[in-house]
C-alpha cells in the first residue's frame, strides 16, 4: 500500500492506492479518475486492454465519492493532480454510492452544514482542517520550546471561571450542579504554582447567545499560565506565539493557503514587534473616528475592527478598566481603576484571539473581588489557597484556535475553521 503524498519514492514501480472518487472523465478508450486517500490527490489513468476487462467496465459504475482500490505504475506527470499519475492495471470498487447529496455546483450555507460531515471531504474544507492541525502542532511546539509543562484541566467544574450568565449546567450524580468549563485558567493557576510554566490545550464551552461570525458555543483554547510572569512577559509570550504559528502556517500550508485561495501578505507581516496601544489610547482612537463610546465600556466586534484597522499586524490592546473585565485580574498599581490585562486583535476585521492579564496574587484582594463580582467562596476555597500558601505575581492568557484559524485561512465566518461546529442554533451533526 502506498500513500499518494508520498507517490515520489515509488516512481516506475507498481503500488496499491486505497482511497474515494474525486473526479471521473471518459476519452474513448482511455479513462481518468482522481482519487483521494486523505493524504492528496492522484490521477488513475485506465486505458482498454492494459487491465481486466471487468475492472475496465467497473469504472462506469463509479461515482462521486465512491470507494476503491487501484493497482498501477507509477509515473512523474507535472500536469496532473499531485504531479504523479498511475497507470492503473487493477480497479476493485468498494463500495458506489447513489446520489451523492453535495454536487459540483452552488449550495446554501444551511444544507452544507446539515452535510457537514460529507462536506470535510472538500478540498477547501480539507486545506482548512490541515491549517487548523499545523496551528496545534506550533502552538505545542513553541510551548515545548519555552520550557512549559502541558497539564490537561478538567472540562466539568463546580463553578464559573468568568461570571455565571454564560455556564452550560449539567446534573453531577448526586452532588449537584456541575458546568462545562469555559476556561482551564484556575486550574492551570494551581499548575503553574508547582511546575512553574504550564498550558493547557482542550475544548471551552460558552452558552452566551452570540450569533456573530466570530463565536461558537464549543471551542478549543490554547492557555498558558506562568509563575513570576508579568503582563509585560506575557505580552512578550503571546506576541513570540502567534509570530512562530503564523510561520510555520506559512512555511508548511502553502498549498493549503493557495486553495484557499488567501493573500499571504497579512500573514508574512506579523512579525514581532507588535503594536501595543492602551486602551484609553484605542478609546481615542475611535471617539475620533465617530465611534462615540464611554470610558469603562468593553469593546465590541465593530471597536475591534476599527481598531486593527490601523496595523498591519496583530495590535495588543491593554490595560483596559477594570470594571469590564474578570475577578482575578490585577490592579495596575500606577492607577488602580485599570487592570493589568490584554487583549490581541488580528488584523482585517478578525477580533480578539488572544485575551490575558496578571493574576491577582494577594489574598485579601482576591476576597474582596470575589464579593465585588458577587461570587460564591465555597467552591473557590482551593483557589484561595493558592493565595495562602507561596503566592507569587503570575500571568497566563488564552488564544481562540478557532479564531486564529480563521484569520489565517481568510474565512468569513469561525464555523468552517473547526471540524463540527456547535453554533446558537446547530446540534447537528
Amino acid at each position: 500500500m502506498a500513500d499518494i503524498a508520498r507517490l515520489a519514492d515509488h516512481v516506475g514501480q507498481a503500488v496499491t492506492v486505497r482511497g474515494w472518487v474525486h473526479h471521473l472523465r471518459s476519452s474513448g478508450k482511455i479513462r481518468f479518475l482522481v482519487v483521494r486517500d486523505g493524504t492528496g490527490l492522484v490521477q488513475g489513468v485506465l486505458v482498454k486492454g492494459q487491465l481486466p476487462d471487468g475492472d475496465f467496465q467497473e469504472f462506469d459504475r463509479l461515482t462521486l465519492e465512491s470507494s476503491l482500490i487501484l493497482e498501477g505504475l507509477v509515473r512523474a506527470e507535472p500536469r496532473a493532480p499531485g504531479g504523479f499519475e498511475l497507470t492503473v492495471t487493477r480497479l476493485e470498487p468498494l463500495q458506489i454510492p447513489q446520489d451523492y447529496p453535495i454536487a459540483p455546483k452552488e449550495h446554501g450555507v444551511g444544507f452544507l452544514m446539515d452535510h457537514r460531515h460529507l462536506w470535510l471531504r472538500s478540498p477547501r474544507q480539507q486545506a482548512i482542517l490541515r491549517v487548523r492541525d499545523e496551528v496545534f502542532r506550533a502552538c505545542r511546539d513553541f510551548f515545548h520550546g519555552q520550557g512549559f509543562v502541558l497539564v490537561d484541566t478538567p472540562i466539568l467544574t463546580p463553578t464559573a471561571c468568568e461570571g455565571t450568565t454564560s455556564l452550560f449546567e449539567t446534573d453531577y450524580l448526586d452532588r449537584g450542579k456541575a458546568y462545562l468549563s469555559q476556561s482551564g485558567q484556575l486550574y492551570l493557576e494551581a499548575a503553574a504554582m508547582a511546575l512553574g510554566r504550564v498550558y493547557c490545550f482542550g475544548p471551552t464551552f460558552r452558552a452566551e447567545k452570540s450569533k456573530t461570525r466570530r463565536h461558537l458555543t464549543e471551542f478549543w483554547m490554547v492557555e498558558a499560565e506562568a509563575a513570576f510572569f508579568t503582563l509585560e512577559d506575557i505580552m512578550g509570550l503571546a506576541e513570540g506565539l502567534v509570530s512562530y504559528v503564523v510561520q510555520e502556517v506559512l512555511a508548511h500550508r502553502g498549498q493549503e493557503l493557495k486553495i484557499l485561495e488567501r493573500d499571504i501578505s497579512p500573514l508574512e507581516a506579523a512579525v514581532p514587534p507588535f503594536p501595543r496601544i492602551s486602551y484609553g489610547e484605542a478609546l481615542a482612537r475611535l471617539n475620533e473616528g465617530g465611534q462615540e463610546m464611554a470610558w469603562g465600556e468593553d469593546f465590541g466586534g465593530d471597536e475591534e475592527t476599527l481598531i486593527s484597522q490601523a496595523f498591519d499586524r496583530p495590535v495588543m490592546v491593554h490595560r483596559y478598566p477594570r470594571q469590564c473585565k474578570a475577578f482575578y485580574m490585577e490592579a495596575d498599581a500606577a492607577n488602580p481603576e485599570l487592570a493589568l490585562c490584554v487583549d490581541m486583535l488580528a488584523p482585517e476585521g478578525y477580533g480578539e484571539i488572544i485575551g490575558g492579564s496578571q493574576r491577582v496574587a494577594d489574598l485579601e484582594v482576591l476576597l474582596t473581588r470575589l464579593a465585588e463580582h458577587r461570587l460564591p467562596r465555597e467552591p473557590l476555597e482551593w483557589y484561595l489557597d493558592l493565595r495562602r500558601y507561596g503566592s507569587v505575581p503570575h500571568s497566563g492568557f488564552g488564544l481562540g484556535i478557532e479564531r486564529l484559524v480563521a484569520w489565517l485561512c481568510g474565512l468569513k465566518h469561525v464555523r468552517e475553521a473547526i471540524p463540527f461546529p456547535r453554533l446558537l442554533d446547530r446540534l447537528y451533526p
